[in-house]
């Protein structure tokens, strides 16, 4: 079985942006050693005579063809006919954000 180190756990914790205090460390190390452990187990399992499958229940998706009707959609002068502010084709509404924060 591989042993994890503390290091490994440092390095998790980096790559998920969480800052660990060392006693979390110590408690992640032990339980994190569990599951690669685990995992571990599971490849000394004999699967040879199991065939290979994606798909377990049987299901089946269906499928159906796109096919727009253009008797149920409006055209872009019905859509915007409704509409005093329109520019470049479009509707014109009011800013809703008044600052970015990405910045």
């Amino acid at each position: 079985m591989t042993k994890l180190s503390k290091k490994d756990v440092e390095h998790v914790s980096a790559l998920a942006k969480l800052a660990l205090t060392s006693d979390e460390v110590d408690t992640y190390l032990k339980q994190l050693g569990e599951v690669v452990n685990y995992i571990g187990e599971l490849g000394e399992v004999d699967t040879k005579a199991i065939e290979p499958t994606s798909q377990t229940t049987g299901l089946t998706d269906v499928f159906r063809e796109d096919e727009s009707k253009s008797s149920q959609s409006l055209n872009q002068d019905a859509a915007l006919g409704g509409s005093d502010e329109i520019y470049n084709g479009y509707f014109k509404v009011s800013a809703i954000l008044s600052e970015r924060t990405d910045k």
